[in-house]
C-alpha cells in the first residue's frame, strides 16, 4: 500500500465512535505498526505488548497448534483480523475454529474472518480491564463457546464457557487443570503455562487427547 493510500483516509484516535467498515477502512489507512480495535463500536488503541505478553502468548499458539494438530477439522489462528459483526473488529491473540467446511459458527470473509470463533484466547497485562469488560461483553453477545484469559501479574486463568446464553468463569478440576467443554481433550496445566515449562504443557494436553473424548469428536468431525 502507498503512502497516498495510507494518508487518503482520517486518522484513527481511541475513543471514537464508528461502525465496522470505516474502522476498517481507516486502520488500513494508518501507518505501519499501528494497532487498533473496534470494541463495541469504540476504538481501541492497545499499548505495546511486552516480553512477559509475548512469552505466554507463544506457548497457548504452542498449546493451541498442537491440539490442533491432532484434531483434523480445526484451526487455529494467531492475531488474525476478526469482524464479529458492525460493531466490533477484533484482533484476538489467538482462537481455535471448527472449520467452516465442518459446520464451523465463523467463516472466511476474504483474508479475514467473520463471525465468533469457538474459542477465543486473550493474553491479558495491561488490558486485563477490556479483556475481561467490554470483550467478554462482546464475545458473550456474538455467540462464542470458549472465552480464555491468561492474565499476567498476577498470573491467573479466567476461563468463561457459555451456559445457555451467558459466558460463565469456570475452574480446573480437582487436579487443576482445566478443561474444554467444546473441544474434547484440550486439557491445560496453567502452572506449566505461566512457568514456560513446555514438556509439561504438552504432557498434560497429550493425556487429554488420549481419552475416548476426543476420539469421539474426531470421529464426529471426519
Amino acid at each position: 500500500m502507498s503512502t497516498a493510500e495510507r494518508t487518503s483516509a482520517p486518522p484513527l484516535w481511541a475513543g471514537q465512535r464508528l461502525r465496522q467498515p470505516e474502522f476498517h477502512a481507516r486502520y488500513h489507512a494508518m501507518p505501519p505498526g499501528t494497532r487498533a480495535e473496534l470494541i463495541g463500536g469504540v476504538v481501541v488503541m492497545p499499548s505495546p505488548s511486552g516480553n512477559p505478553h509475548g512469552i505466554v502468548d507463544a506457548n497457548a499458539v504452542t498449546w493451541l497448534n498442537y491440539y490442533k494438530f491432532r484434531t483434523p477439522g480445526t484451526q487455529v489462528s494467531h492475531n488474525t483480523t476478526t469482524i464479529l459483526d458492525d460493531d466490533n473488529e477484533f484482533q484476538p491473540d489467538c482462537w481455535l475454529r471448527i472449520v467452516p467446511a465442518k459446520g464451523g459458527r465463523s467463516r472466511d470473509v476474504g483474508k479475514y474472518v467473520g463471525g465468533c470463533p469457538e474459542l477465543i484466547v486473550e493474553v491479558a497485562d495491561s488490558s486485563r480491564s477490556i479483556d475481561l469488560g467490554a470483550k467478554l461483553a462482546e464475545y458473550e453477545r456474538a455467540g462464542a463457546l470458549e472465552y480464555v484469559v491468561f492474565a499476567i501479574n498476577p498470573d491467573e486463568v479466567f476461563w468463561h464457557a457459555r451456559q445457555g446464553d451467558r459466558l460463565v468463569r469456570v475452574g480446573p478440576g480437582p487436579d487443576g487443570i482445566y478443561r474444554s467443554q467444546s473441544f474434547p481433550g484440550l486439557w491445560l496445566d496453567p502452572v506449566a503455562l505461566f512457568a514456560d515449562d513446555g514438556p509439561s504443557l504438552l504432557a498434560t494436553l497429550d493425556r487429554g487427547l488420549a481419552t475416548r473424548e476426543h476420539a469421539d469428536f474426531v470421529a464426529g468431525l471426519g
